[in-house]
C-alpha cells in the first residue's frame, strides 16, 4: 500500500541528509520525496511517498518523531487531499508536423511548452501521478530526450461544514453579516 506522510521540520542544514540517513539504516525505501520552505522561514515540508502495510507506515512514523528537528508528522493519505508531481521533459520535435502533434497533446494534457529549440521542445506538466505517467507513455514515440521530475507533493483538502438547513441559511465566517449583526446588536 502507497502511503503519504507530511512532515513539518526545522529550516536547518543536515535535516533532509539525517532524516534519509536514519530511514534508509533502517530498511525503509523512499518512492518520493519532495522538500520546500513553508509558510514560515523557519519550517519546511518533507513530503514521502512510502509503499508498505500499516505496520510499515507506523514504523516509519516513530522513527520520525524521535528526531528532534521533527515538529509534527501527518499521514497525508488517510485523509481527502490533494497531491501533484511537477515534471518537465525535453522531446525531439523538429519544425513541422511532429512539433503540431507534440503541441497538440501538451494542450490536452493542459501542460504548457516553456523552452523551444532547433529540433526539440521542453514541456512542463503537473498533475496527479498517473496523469504524468499517461503523457510520459505519449511522449516516447516522440522521443524522449531529457526527463526530470519533483517528488510528490500534497496537501490535505480544506474541511468544508455542511449547512444546518433546520435553520435556513449558514453564514461563512468571513461574511460581512456576522459584523453587520454586531454593531446591530
Amino acid at each position: 500500500m502507497r502511503h503519504v506522510l507530511s512532515a513539518i521540520v526545522q529550516n536547518v542544514p543536515g535535516v533532509l541528509a539525517h532524516i534519509s540517513g536514519m530511514l534508509a539504516s533502517r530498511g525503509y525505501n523512499i518512492d518520493s520525496l519532495a522538500v520546500g520552505e513553508t509558510e514560515d522561514p523557519n519550517l519546511s515540508r518533507m513530503t514521502f511517498v512510502v509503499v508498505g502495510d500499516d505496520r510499515i507506515l507506523e514504523q516509519v512514523r516513530k522513527q520520525l518523531e524521535k528526531i528532534v528537528t521533527v515538529v509534527r508528522v501527518d499521514d497525508i493519505s488517510s485523509q481527502d487531499h490533494v497531491e501533484r508531481d511537477l515534471m518537465l521533459v525535453k522531446v525531439h520535435a523538429p519544425a513541422g508536423g511532429k512539433r503540431s502533434e507534440v503541441r497538440e497533446l501538451v494542450e490536452i494534457f493542459r501542460g504548457r511548452i516553456v523552452d523551444v529549440g532547433e529540433d526539440e521542445i521542453m514541456i512542463e506538466i503537473s498533475g496527479r501521478e498517473s496523469k504524468v505517467e499517461a503523457f510520459i507513455d505519449r511522449m516516447r514515440s516522440f522521443g524522449i530526450i531529457e526527463l526530470v521530475r519533483t517528488g510528490r507533493i500534497a496537501m490535505v483538502r480544506s474541511k468544508t461544514n455542511e449547512p444546518d438547513r433546520s435553520t435556513g441559511p449558514q453564514l461563512h465566517d468571513s461574511s460581512i453579516r456576522q459584523y453587520i449583526r454586531k454593531e446591530s446588536d
